[in-house]
């Protein structure tokens, strides 16, 4: 049961003068209930009834009304506001409703059965749907519906299964691309009884994965079509910016054919969402803070001002900014180290917490640190059942991508019983994955949009109980902005899901694929966008595709497999294996993108707190030693950019702003071995990996040497100040396009070759770009403004991670200068148009 005093087991008078920034109170809601509809099946609902569902939500009913007359529908409501019950209402509706018309068990009955495809982002998601339709099933004494998770996991044996007899195929996008659709003769039992195509978390597919995702629902349809059936989309969101056009663009099909259901009549409780900030570090590097009671809550010994009230009143009531009070300049506490200390705190309390990090091995370390946090502070539980001594490090674990899959079940199957206390983990777990009871939620660094941001504080206080959400600063220019602007988070609307389905990097190889599995034909052109002529003509002339009277078929001479040509992961090949050396069992994987930079030869592997180093890598397999290492290891790389084409162009005065297609060379140079705790820099060593070419677009902007050495900028000022700017404006480009700096790519020079003037350079790190930097160069005047007012704000006397430093600069952040940033985004300010 959530506490509504769960912030007050955080607060010490330090923290609250030091890192509290501000506190949002979000206040409970009363829900309204619908009535089941008259179609509904009368044992489902029971089924319903019996889990506690008296009623269906208003939003639910209508929802599933739009869906069961055969309209494409969205539904954009909160985490925890019953969106299945609206898919599933219908779906298993329909398949009981035809078993009950005849006998089910002839060929002809079976091939005429509806059926129903679900697909979600994640593996961890179908499986947790399997577990809770399987739940209602149960309840409802229903046995003649079948539902069955397939995938990439799913072995071969039960794989025809599912093909020949599932009703409930609960699956992903990936599956549907690489085995289903390409098979889809095998699977025409399936398509042609295919009533309805529910798409979980439909929010998720943005950018470039978006537009695959966007790619492969056509194909869906397209086959579908094929085998006479047409079916009707239920998509479910978290609340987005126009959710009816992202899902019309996403199915490909006129808005006017999607009905947009956003308003939530659910119960909620209330939630308190607090900005935080780690604390300035003392000149030797230290942080100590007066630590908690051994129940978790603050000591009462030494309270005052601020902290001698309820926690409410730490940041005042009024929801008005409160700025820290720490007045000194200096670099901060790790975002890992303060989550990891505030985890430790509310796991000794008895709060149930998930932990969200942004990358893996952060996933990694703030487990690990919990852990060790807690074997120091003693595993007694105060909070333990009848007083039995409970082993606390061992109620916290790490979730993320990479896992093999026994395991990753596992994780959720002791989250959901409540064995596991304390998950640190990636974005898999924001997703709509049921987990009950949860107290808190801590979100290290913000997680790049306003949707997740949502979904992420969704995720404390399910079911109508109070919940905590704490949004901890990393060191980024944009997180220092956003805690010290809550008006950005918390009075700005959420995005809209941003996807382009027509980036022809995207499309062609979705062509290839569809050609193989149907030729296409003229008619298929408008599924696909205005430019699939074009591309179908470049593709006949590079030989992939063949054109006859009939249509566009696909080269089987050629040797490649059609769905192979592409990744919707943006993995850019196989992943790599990471294989114990001693005894060949793969502790997991890492996908190919990130392998060079994360698996090389020398660098240290984390699992689950064990630690491994990489002894050889190559052949798409890293071969690893378990041995316990004083120090972590960071990669170095190398790039350049080469401007293909300018697609548009402007002029701020002297500076040139340019926007079109880039060149991008990059490769692993090296790596550092960084001294644990503090991760000072012990050795550095060169690595000899291949170059990876990406074709993308950018934005730069070029300035004459002679304009930035009027503003006081020498020859030698330049390559420190050109840096510091690039990075500030990576850090700051996620205020006004959906995305974060780990999407985004840069390069500053002090002479770049093909403009023959300092110039910096944002991209896409996608093939083909995602619309990021577009969107950068068209909001080029409030992005550069913020900017600049982002490094003059901080404290820092030099440059900080809060400013100008970066987590992913290739070149371990040297040279950087700041006040040579400030006078550079100062010109780029003083020449911006003014609107």
């Amino acid at each position: 049961m959530s506490d509504p005093d769960t912030l007050g087991v955080l607060l010490t008078p330090r923290r609250v003068r030091e890192s509290l920034v501000h506190v949002e109170h979000i206040p409970p809601r009363e829900g309204a209930r619908g009535t089941w509809p008259d179609w509904a099946d009368p044992e489902l609902m029971g089924g319903y009834v019996s889990r506690g569902v008296a009623a269906p939500w208003e939003h639910q009913v209508e929802a599933a009304e739009a869906a069961w007359a055969g309209r494409h529908v969205v539904l954009a409501t909160a985490t925890g506001s019953g969106k299945s019950l609206a898919s599933w209402l219908p779906a298993i509706s329909a398949v009981r409703a035809a078993t009950r018309e005849g006998p089910g068990t002839s060929i002809a009955a079976l091939n005429r059965r509806p059926t129903v495809l679900y697909l979600s982002p994640t593996k961890a998601l179908a499986a947790d749907q399997l577990h809770g339709l399987q739940s209602l099933l149960r309840d409802a004494a229903i046995r003649d519906v079948r539902p069955a998770t397939c995938d990439g996991d799913t072995p071969s044996n039960e794989r025809d299964w599912v093909r020949d007899y599932a009703d409930l195929v609960l699956t992903n996008p990936d599956f549907l691309h690489f085995s289903l659709l390409p098979r889809h003769r095998r699977w025409q039992r399936f398509l042609r009884g295919l009533r309805f195509v529910v798409v979980d978390e439909c929010h998720a597919y943005r950018g470039v994965l978006g537009a695959h995702v966007a790619l492969v629902l056509r194909r869906l349809l397209r086959l579908a079509a094929h085998y006479g059936a047409t079916p009707s989309a239920i998509l479910a969101s978290a609340t987005t910016g126009d959710p009816g056009q992202s899902a019309a663009r996403l199915l490909g099909v006129p808005a006017e054919t999607v009905t947009a259901v956003t308003t939530d009549t659910a119960t909620a409780g209330r939630r308190t969402v607090a900005l935080w900030q780690p604390p300035v570090l003392d000149p030797a590097g230290a942080y100590e803070e007066t630590a908690a009671s051994a129940d978790g809550t603050a000591p009462e010994a030494g309270i005052a001002s601020a902290a001698d009230a309820s926690p409410a009143d730490a940041a005042s009531e009024s929801n008005e900014w409160r700025p820290s009070g720490t007045p000194e300049d200096g670099p901060r506490r790790s975002t890992l180290a303060e989550t990891s200390e505030l985890l430790t705190d509310l796991v000794r309390a008895g709060r149930r917490t998930l932990a969200f990090v942004r990358s893996r091995v952060g996933a990694e370390a703030i487990a690990d640190q919990t852990r060790s946090q807690l074997r120091d502070r003693g595993s007694a539980d105060p909070h333990g059942a009848h007083g039995a001594a409970i082993d606390l490090p061992g109620t916290v674990a790490a979730y993320r991508g990479g896992y093999l899959p026994e395991e990753r079940r596992e994780l959720e199957r002791a989250l959901r019983t409540g064995e596991l206390r304390a998950l640190a983990t990636t974005n898999a777990l924001e997703l709509g994955v049921d987990i009950a009871g949860l107290d808190a939620v801590l979100i290290a660094g913000w997680p790049g949009t306003r949707v997740s941001f949502w979904q992420q504080v969704g995720r404390a206080g399910r079911a109508g109980a109070e919940g905590l959400a704490v949004l901890i600063a990393s060191d980024n220019p944009l997180d220092a902005y956003l805690v010290h602007h809550p008006d950005m988070i918390f009075g700005a609307p959420v995005e809209a899901t941003a996807f382009d389905p027509g980036n022809p990097y995207v499309l062609a190889p979705h062509l290839c694929a569809a050609a193989a599995e149907q030729p296409l034909t003229e008619a298929d052109l408008e599924i696909f966008g205005p430019g699939t002529s074009d591309l179908l003509a470049e593709l006949v002339a590079r030989g992939l595709l063949r054109r006859r009277s009939g249509g566009w078929y696909w080269n089987y001479s050629r040797p490649e497999d059609p769905a192979a040509l592409t990744d919707l992961r943006g993995g850019g090949g196989a992943p790599v294996q990471v294989v114990e050396a001693s005894t060949g069992r793969v502790l997991g994987t890492v996908d190919a993108a990130r392998a060079d930079a994360t698996v090389h030869t020398g660098a240290v592997y984390v699992h689950q707190g064990r630690t491994f180093l990489v002894q050889d890598y190559s052949d798409d397999v890293a071969l690893v030693t378990e041995k316990t290492v004083g120090y972590r290891t960071r990669s170095r790389s190398d790039k350049h950019i080469t401007v293909l084409e300018t697609q548009s162009e402007h002029q701020w005065g002297p500076v040139r702003w340019a926007y079109g297609t880039l060149e991008v060379t990059e490769r692993v140079v090296g790596y550092d071995r960084r001294r644990l705790p503090g991760l000072e820099l012990v050795g550095s060593y060169s690595l000899d990996l291949p170059e990876h070419t990406l074709r993308t677009t950018g934005c730069w902007w070029s300035v004459p040497a002679e304009v930035l050495d009027d503003a006081g900028l020498t020859q030698a000022d330049l390559p420190g100040a050109l840096h510091a700017a690039e990075h500030a404006a990576i850090g700051l480009l996620g205020l006004v396009a959906t995305c974060d700096r780990w999407d985004i790519g840069g390069l500053s020079t002090a002479l770049h070759q093909d403009t023959l003037e300092p110039t910096v350079f944002v991209y896409d790190g996608y093939p083909g770009g995602a619309g990021f930097a577009q969107r950068g160069y068209a909001m080029a005047g409030p992005w550069l403004t913020a900017t600049r007012d982002a490094v003059a704000g901080c404290r820092c006397a030099t440059g900080c991670p809060a400013c100008i430093q970066s987590p992913k600069c290739g070149n371990n952040n040297s040279p950087l200068d700041k006040a040579g940033a400030l006078a550079v985004l100062g010109l780029l300010f003083d020449l911006a148009p003014r609107v």
